[in-house]
């Protein structure tokens, strides 16, 4: 005949203090503890290195591949890749390492826009992969190249927009100054 349970059980029965199921004995995890990057190594790969490409070392993952679908595939490939974001704000690194984590993820988002060379550009940019090296980096001690290497990256990207916004500027007064002549010289 089966045992029967018994009624009271106190909880330092079954679990007791100080043993590694106990919540309160386990370390929580911070830059230095090994495990705190598994979740985005793991990320990393299925999104950007997961299948490789026969008679290459070339590698894709599925952040390209679901891409093929517009919108929920996109949706998807970003939702996974910012949970490796989410992981660099637990850690607590650095405002520019977010932020050119942020960029990554976007300049992906962007790429993937484009009707078929977005998803090759994706597949070439590997954003997760970048933002997994940043976190890695971060962790084992590099934290000033890695702030660095971001301020040196929102540099170029600020650079690279007011380029861009003078150029948009110019056209605008070309058109402007073309459309006057033309339209306007008659008269």
């Amino acid at each position: 005949m089966a045992q029967e349970p018994p009624k009271d059980i106190s909880v330092d029965e079954v679990l007791n203090p100080g043993t590694p199921d106990d919540p309160s004995s386990r370390r929580p995890l911070d830059a230095n503890t090994p495990e705190a990057s598994e979740v985005s190594r793991i990320l990393a790969k299925w999104l950007d290195n997961w299948i490789r490409i026969p008679g290459t070392d070339f590698r894709i993952g599925l952040d390209p591949i679901v891409s093929i679908f517009p919108g929920v595939g996109d949706f998807f490939a970003s939702s996974a890749g910012l949970v490796i974001l989410l992981e660099g704000i637990r850690l607590r690194v650095s405002v520019f390492v977010l932020a050119q984590m942020g960029m990554n993820l976007l300049l992906n988002a962007v790429m993937n826009l484009i009707p078929g060379a977005g998803i090759v550009a994706s597949a070439l940019y590997k954003s997760n992969n970048r933002n997994l090296t940043l976190l890695r980096k971060w962790q084992e001690g590099h934290a000033h190249d890695v702030r660095r290497g971001s301020f040196v990256f929102f540099i170029v990207l600020i650079l690279l927009f007011l380029a861009i916004v003078t150029l948009w500027i110019s056209l605008w007064i070309a058109i402007i100054w073309v459309i006057r002549n033309t339209l306007f010289a008659a008269f």
